[in-house]
């Protein structure tokens, strides 16, 4: 990248040849499609590119290069998510009109099942001892950082993380029967009778 800076288009060929194949491949898994995966790489091309006189060697070059691909695709996937909700029912696809009416509600088994671990859940909380659970709830729910927490509880932040972690460990304990599997689900449905 040094040489690319110095003016040798042919060193920024040698960077192509090396990392385009490797890049598109971890593109493709961020974002779950080739071909988006190969505009994306193209981007960051032309982003390193555009920085060669700018580039300074303070971390490994593929470091530099994996770092602007991650935000790119973290970028494109929120854009992505908005984009997609936008979509109207008229796109066309192969010259035929694509209409997809898919209904995002749960159905009522998954609406069954979330309830009951939402309810196991708080279930759960509510029996962790006081401080414990108002750790939890400081943390999670009203997302205060640990020198928040501490300030709020008149402990130290140590203190805090101490109790978050025997909080966790004790939640992880007494819900690992939510884990999902069928059978799970099943036992959920059943009222623990599976």
């Amino acid at each position: 990248m040094l040489e690319v800076r110095a003016g040798d288009t042919a060193s920024f060929e040698l960077l192509l040849v090396k990392y385009r194949g490797p890049l598109i491949g971890y593109l493709g898994r961020m974002v779950r499609d080739p071909a988006w995966a190969e505009e994306l790489a193209q981007e960051v091309f032309l982003r390193v590119y555009r920085a060669r006189e700018t580039y300074e060697p303070t971390a490994r070059f593929a470091t530099w290069l994996y770092r602007i691909a991650t935000r790119l695709a973290l970028n494109a996937l929120r854009d992505h998510r908005h984009e997609k909700s936008k979509r109207s029912l008229d796109e066309e696809l192969d010259g035929r009109p694509v209409i997809e009416a898919v209904d995002g509600r749960a159905n009522r088994e998954q609406q069954m099942l979330a309830d009951a671990r939402l309810s196991a859940v708080r279930e759960a909380i509510a029996q962790l001892p006081d401080k414990q659970r108002a750790a939890v709830l400081m943390h999670k729910y009203q997302e205060m950082d640990y020198q928040q927490i501490a300030d709020a509880l008149g402990c130290s932040v140590s203190a805090v993380k101490s109790l978050l972690f025997r909080a966790y460990e004790t939640l992880r304990e007494r819900l690992a029967h939510l884990a999902t599997s069928p059978k799970a689900d099943r036992a959920i449905l059943d009222g623990g009778n599976a």
